[in-house]
Formats: structure tokens, C-alpha cells, sequence
């Protein structure tokens, strides 16, 4: 019922296609109808259905006289032009009258009919488009169709301010790749609090890997290192040192020279227990001194393997990315020197520093969504790692950590964001996809489809983001037509100074 009664208002608003009125009207149940007048009495129809959008031309229609309509159809499930199908226009008139029927078997170019139509009476006529095809099957209704008796009939032509707009023909949007547009709707989505964030590692989702003793980098090992932004694997040899001379290249020998000492106790107090030589507390004693050996060597090595040269061979304790990697073949490095930091991005967390005025808002189980500078994507959060309890004395701001997933590693570490925290609530307003927002000298603008081929600028005032959509707190109104996908284009089209010429060429 409520698809329905949409249906109707959308059909209803369409009876300016052929009146001398000036501007446009909008549907706020999903249709959009305008009317243009270069021509004394002739002008243009946009129309909205659930399958397919209607933008149609025409002359002033005198009785009896052929006049040619151009009629662009997209079908809206790849906003691709209509390719094929057979498209029959009814014009029936108001009150008693026979119908008149056009047929049109193909569009003579890609999107286009341009079927001729001779009316025999004059009045009000109601249009009927029925368009049957593989690619598409919809039926159009377009009342109100003025035919006028003479030419001495028709008004002259009234100003609609479409000057004023941004020209972006059909063919421009069916040859831009991912030109999509929307409806703007009513809607709620839940409230939040606006606050700056960063992207950082997720905890045991990043190391260091320092340099364990001072010492000379092999130039072999060195060599195939991996470079920043190559994956390793938990385990995989990341570089082989060769321990300086000095105290802590001493230290490690003599560690080396402990252990095996150990171990070489460790055994024979085994043998000589299985023949009852020694007692078990001999056994308990050499194992004890070997623990303590390898507890020493594994600090002086820093977790690494100690080859039978002396060399350590180092390897990374995750799996993951390398972030940074601050060595070369040959060179000294001291003791605890960074030589290599790991991140796994699969999973990373958000950081949002909550004004502490709005911290008592928060709550804790609704998560929150963000978005990256200079993109329009916006991201949820998939669970609250924890709500701080102290102000940074620095921001007078209290952090908030939160999950977020990142199995592509789009969402780079150490980015600045802009977060929306959630506090439970809603917030009503007019809401549309936020692909349809951009970023022009900091301000939110989007732009809004006025007519089939002229568009408007529209600075914006946000609210909270979700689930991919942004609610506009003014800028826009309900069942306005937003471009969503492709916008920039639209935008580029607005700093052009070539103005596209008046219809089209067929």
C-alpha cells in the first residue's frame, strides 16, 4: 500500500511536464518531476521509478502537427542506458476521446527514443510509457501533457533559474564509470559524539625487533631481509648479527661457553644416575644449573638462536607486516637498537579522544564508526576494547579504544580520523549514503540531481554516521535525488567553463 501511494504522488507531480511553471517540484515520497522551458511551451520531464529513470524532452505540441520527443530511460540497476526493448507511449486525453498510441521497436542510440507523435485535439493529455525488453520491463505515467490549438496559444517562455545549475548531459553520465544516485529519506540513526581519533597497532599485534647485544649486521643475512611492506611469518629469520668485541661480545661467549658446559653436566649426571653412581640430587643440581644457562643466553641473545660462530639469528615473534626497518648490510649497531617493527593490520584499533565534557554519554555497548581523512568511507567498530577513566590533562579529553576489523589493510595505522561515539540515543533527520559526501576546503558538500541532466551544490550540515549512511541536518530534504557514486566527476563538471550545449544531437 505504501509503494503504491508513493507511486501516485510520483505520477501526480508529473503534470508540470508541459505547463508554462517556472522551477522545479520534489516528491517527498521518492518521485521527482521538472519542467524547462527554452521553448515556449515545450520543456522537460524527470521522473523516478523503482526500476528505471525517465528524462524526456520536448517541443511546444500544436494540434495535428508532428513534433519529435526525446526520451532517455536508465535503468537503475546499473544506471546503464537502455540498450534495447520496445517502448509504447499511450497519450490518452482527459475526458472523452480516443487514445493515441506510438511505437518505437528500438532506441536509435544507446538510452535514446525519439518517437514523432501528432496529437488531433487540443487540452490535457495523460502519457503512458511502457517500456518491454530483456534489459528491463516498467511502466511510466506522465499526466498532464498540454497540446495547444495555434501557435498563437502558446505562452511565452518563463525564466526557471536552470542557468544557475551544473550541466552533466546523459551520455556523460552513462560513459562515467559509477554514476549512481539516490533518494534522500527520512530516517534516524543512532546519536553520537564527535571526536578526533588515530588508528594504532592492536594489542599483541605489533613488535619490535631490537638488536640484543651490540654488534656487526651480516651482509648476507642483511641482503634478504625483508623490505617495509612485505609480509613475514611468525618465526621467519629477519637478520643474523655477528656479536662486537667487548663487554657485551664477551658476555655472550661466555654465556655460549656456560651452557654448553651445562648441558655436558646435565647429561653425564643423567648417565651416571641410571647406574646408580650419583643420588637424584646430583640429577636435580645439573638441571638447575642448565635452566640458569639458558635463561642467561636467552637475555643476551634476545630470544634468538646462537649459532656455533657466536652469530645470533634473529626472527620475528609474529606474523605480519613490516613497518619499519632501520638496518643495513655491515653496519654496527648498538645494543637494544630498533633493526625491525612488525604490525599485523588484520585487526587494529580506534582511539577516540572524547571531549570530558560528553565522556558520561558514552555508552560503552554501542560502538562507534569513523571516518578517514579525506575519504567519505565511513568504518564501524566491531566491539569496545575499554572507556578511559582519567582526562589527558594535555586534551582535557578522556580515550575510548574500539576494535575494528581490517582484513585488507585499507585502514592504515597511525591515520588521523574523525569518530563518531555512540551514546545509545537516536537522532532524526534526512539521511542519505555517505558516498554521496565529499570534502570541498573542509566542508561537507554533496550534490543533489535537480533535472535529468542539470545538478546542484550543497553544503551540508552532518550529524552521526552509520552503517554507510550519514544523516543531513540541513542542506538537503526529503526525496531529493543525491548523487552517490562518481560525484567528483560531477564536481569537476562544475568547475568547467565549457557549458555543454542544449540537447542532443540524434
Amino acid at each position: 500500500m505504501r509503494r503504491e501511494t508513493r507511486m501516485r504522488r510520483i505520477m501526480t507531480l508529473a503534470t508540470v511536464a508541459l505547463l508554462a511553471v517556472a522551477g522545479c517540484e520534489h516528491d517527498p515520497g521518492g518521485g521527482h518531476v521538472a519542467a524547462e522551458e527554452d521553448i515556449p511551451g515545450g520543456g522537460s520531464v524527470t521522473l523516478w521509478t523503482e526500476k528505471t529513470e525517465l528524462f524526456m524532452e520536448y517541443p511546444a505540441l500544436l494540434v495535428g502537427e508532428p513534433a519529435k520527443l526525446l526520451v532517455h530511460l536508465t535503468a537503475l540497476s546499473d544506471f546503464a542506458p537502455l540498450r534495447s526493448g520496445n517502448l509504447t507511449l499511450r497519450f490518452e486525453p482527459e475526458g472523452d476521446g480516443q487514445p493515441v498510441d506510438v511505437v518505437q521497436d528500438a532506441p536509435r542510440s544507446p538510452g535514446i527514443y525519439g518517437p514523432m507523435v501528432a496529437l488531433p485535439r487540443a487540452g490535457v493529455w495523460n502519457l503512458s510509457l511502457s517500456i518491454e525488453g530483456v534489459q528491463l520491463e516498467d511502466r511510466i505515467e506522465v499526466p498532464g501533457i498540454r497540446v495547444y490549438a495555434t501557435a498563437a496559444d502558446l505562452r511565452p517562455a518563463v525564466g526557471t533559474g536552470a542557468e544557475d545549475g551544473i550541466g552533466f548531459l546523459k551520455e556523460q553520465q552513462w560513459q562515467t564509470p559509477g554514476f549512481r544516485s539516490a533518494f534522500a529519506q527520512d530516517g534516524n540513526l543512532p546519536a553520537g559524539i564527535e571526536a578526533p581519533g588515530e588508528i594504532v597497532p592492536a594489542a599483541g599485534r605489533y613488535a619490535e625487533v631490537s638488536a640484543p647485544i651490540a654488534g656487526l649486521v651480516d651482509p648476507e643475512g642483511a641482503s634478504v631481509a625483508p623490505a617495509p611492506g612485505q609480509t613475514v611469518e611468525k618465526g621467519q629469520i629477519l637478520v643474523i648479527l655477528t656479536p662486537a668485541l667487548g663487554e657485551s661480545g664477551s658476555a655472550l661467549a661466555s654465556a655460549r661457553a656456560e651452557l654448553r658446559g651445562a648441558e655436558q653436566d646435565f647429561a653425564r649426571a643423567k648417565r651416571l644416575f641410571e647406574v646408580e653412581a650419583v643420588p637424584e640430587r646430583r640429577v636435580d643440581e645439573a638441571r638447575i644449573r642448565l635452566d640458569a644457562a639458558r635463561e642467561a643466553m636467552a637475555g643476551l641473545s634476545g630470544g634468538g638462536s646462537v649459532a656455533a660462530d657466536g652469530r645470533v639469528t634473529l626472527r620475528s615473534p609474529i606474523a605480519g607486516v613490516v613497518a619499519r626497518r632501520e638496518l643495513a648490510p655491515g653496519s654496527r649497531v648498538e645494543a637494544g637498537a630498533l633493526l625491525l617493527s612488525i604490525v599485523d593490520p588484520s585487526v587494529v584499533w580506534l582511539r577516540a579522544h572524547v571531549p570530558v565534557a560528553d565522556a558520561p554519554r558514552i555508552q560503552a555497548d554501542a560502538g562507534a564508526s569513523f571516518s578517514l581523512d579525506g575519504s567519505g568511507r565511513s568504518v564501524e567498530t566491531t566491539r569496545t576494547v575499554a572507556v578511559g577513566s582519567m582526562v589527558d590533562p594535555a586534551t582535557r579529553s578522556v580515550p575510548a579504544l574500539y576494535e575494528v576489523d581490517n582484513p585488507d589493510g585499507s585502514i592504515k595505522i597511525g591515520a588521523y580520523v574523525r569518530a563518531t561515539v555512540r551514546t545509545g540515543e537516536a537522532e532524526e533527520g534526512v539521511v542519505i549514503p555517505d558516498s554521496a559526501v565529499l570534502e570541498e576546503d573542509g566542508r561537507p558538500i554533496a550534490y543533489v540531481q535537480a533535472e535529468g541532466e542539470r545538478f546542484e551544490r550543497r553544503e551540508l550540515a552532518l550529524g552521526p554516521r552509520a552503517a554507510g549512511r550519514v544523516l543531513v541536518r540541513s542542506g538537503i530534504d526529503p526525496g531529493e535525488r543525491v548523487v552517490t557514486g562518481a560525484a567528483y566527476q560531477v564536481r569537476l563538471a562544475s568547475l568547467s567553463t565549457a557549458v555543454p550545449a542544449h540537447g542532443h544531437g540524434h
